[in-house]
């Protein structure tokens, strides 16, 4: 099998040879008995997503299948599920319940990150869960010091990477949106920026000082990068992901009440936004995300104090990150797959995806970005606009 006319992120134009599902040959003017011809459609590697959610954050087996056929209709590859799920993945119960529906589950992994604290907010079992398959500690820092401090020593001990959310319990427990002009506006209680951003800089300490890699996930303030990324050039192990969502919206989304733009973390004012744009733009983002975090109806068509958090958009996965970094000019398309690939990938301690002699073509998808669709779901803060790429999977 050749596929005839791929064109590269780089812009170049090759043909593959497959055999037996892996490439045996990247090269100008290959043959085959059997050929396709991809007609310069760009071929990329799948997404990898390290903050996606399940559906009303249920632990069921029709999530987990929900969430896979949604990844791989967006061409997404891999999946990391984070644990705030009900039950919560914090036990060894939970784990293999979920750990058996993904045994069955094709075409696209999905690792589970475990939850290091418990509800009562003391310590899960991080040791055995990690150890039963666990693919990642994640930690809210709503745990206290001491708690945190354990954390960071088992970390350490399994050279692993924290998945760390920073926000303030006592600060966001009454909020909804973002505190600012338009949540004044609304009549609803705020979330100040603080939240964030005093545990952010807790966190880069704790880091420091056991030499531990932190990710935080979904980062929202211009300052919890700013502080990001003067620890790293100090060598501190800290990384910030940031969601398609933070650089795209701000907090005039919510206005008319429009609860598909309440999600967590909130989305913060004009100038932040425009400051995230310019970071990524400055490479001081590590990877992005989704942020997929489907709601039910129920939970979504209610007033905006009552409403869940999260937008789904796991479906239009490369078709999003495409049509509003790439087709916009703020990134090359090689510059995307390094945050929604490459990254995310290292991240993980997986080797990159790299087209060439040995490599999965099931790992790759092909993008025609000259053929439009319309978003069409109401729990997407994209509904209703046009995205310029239609994801095809190689056969």
């Amino acid at each position: 099998m050749v596929y005839k006319n791929a064109k590269l992120p780089d812009g170049k134009v090759v043909d593959i040879e497959v055999i037996d599902g892996k490439i045996v040959a990247v090269d100008k003017e290959l043959t085959s008995v059997k050929e396709i011809d991809l007609k310069e459609a760009y071929i990329v590697p799948k997404i990898v997503d390290l903050n996606v959610r399940l559906k009303d954050a249920s632990l069921g087996a029709s999530g987990i299948k929900e969430l896979a056929k949604e990844a791989k209709k967006g061409g997404i590859g891999h999946c990391v599920v984070m644990p705030d799920t009900t039950p919560p993945l914090d036990n060894e119960v939970a784990l293999e319940f979920a750990q058996n529906t993904i045994k069955d589950i094709q075409d696209v992994t999905i690792d589970l990150a475990i939850n290091t604290l418990q509800e009562d907010l003391s310590l899960s079992n991080i040791a055995i869960l990690l150890k039963k398959g666990a693919c990642v500690p994640y930690m809210s820092t709503i745990a206290k010091n001491n708690i945190a401090i354990k954390i960071a020593e088992y970390v350490k001990m399994y050279k692993t990477t924290l998945f760390c959310k920073a926000e303030d319990n006592s600060l966001k427990l009454q909020g909804v949106m973002f505190e600012g002009d338009v949540s004044a506006k609304l009549g609803l209680a705020g979330i100040p920026e603080l939240s964030e951003v005093v545990h952010v800089s807790r966190m880069i300490e704790i880091a420091r000082y056991y030499d531990i890699a932190i990710l935080f996930k979904a980062i929202a303030s211009p300052r919890s990068l700013e502080m990001i990324d003067k620890a790293k050039k100090e060598g501190v192990q800290v990384q910030a992901e940031v969601s398609l969502h933070h650089l795209l919206f701000d907090d005039t989304a919510c206005e008319d009440f429009n609860t598909t733009a309440k999600i967590d973390p909130p989305l913060m004012d004009t100038a932040s936004q425009k400051a995230l744009v310019a970071a990524l733009k400055e490479g001081r983002i590590d990877t992005l995300t989704l942020l997929h975090q489907p709601s039910s109806p129920v939970n979504k068509e209610v007033a905006f104090f009552d409403a869940a958090y999260g937008s789904s958009a796991l479906a239009e996965g490369w078709g999003l990150y495409y049509t509003k970094l790439v087709k916009s000019g703020v990134l090359s398309l090689s510059q995307l797959i390094e945050l929604v690939v490459q990254k995310p990938l290292s991240l993980l301690g997986l080797p990159p995806k790299r087209l060439q002699r040995g490599a999965d073509i099931n790992d790759f998808v092909v993008l025609d970005i000259d053929r439009s669709s319309k978003i069409e779901n109401s729990n997407s803060l994209y509904n209703g606009e046009e995205i310029s790429v239609q994801v095809r999977e190689l056969s």
